[in-house]
């Protein structure tokens, strides 16, 4: 069955895509924790990050770490936490998470909600980092 993250890959939904080249694609999390939240996620749908190959899975990370270091210059923040959970969404991924204190990458908290304006700003500027 395909995966919301699919449907973003294909562009049958709609996503603030920041970045995405032909294996991964960064877009944000349109249920936040924080300013800034990125999704990583591979454009093949595997569920578990587990399972993607190891030149796949380096390859991911590396891209990640990309679109951090542009996050990190759009965010006010102390750093970019990283979380891997894939309970939610059949279809690994990473989150990336602008941080000033700890319990910002608690995903047990109430998610941010941000007008489409506000998410096409943050989307702006991090293209633009």
């Amino acid at each position: 069955m395909e995966s919301v993250f699919t449907k973003i890959i294909r562009k049958e939904i709609p996503a603030y895509i920041i970045e995405e080249n032909e294996h991964f694609i960064a877009f944000l999390d349109v249920f936040p924790i924080a300013y800034g939240h990125t999704l990583i996620v591979p454009k093949k749908q595997i569920d578990y990050i587990f399972d993607i190959e190891n030149s796949s899975f380096a390859e991911l990370w590396i891209f990640a770490k990309k679109i951090a270091a542009k996050i990190e210059k759009a965010v006010i923040c102390k750093r970019i936490g990283i979380a891997v959970i894939g309970l939610e969404v059949p279809h690994a991924h990473i989150h990336l998470v602008p941080l000033n204190k700890v319990e910002d990458i608690n995903f047990s908290r109430p998610k941010l909600k941000f007008e489409e304006s506000e998410l096409v700003a943050i989307q702006k500027k991090i293209i633009n980092s």
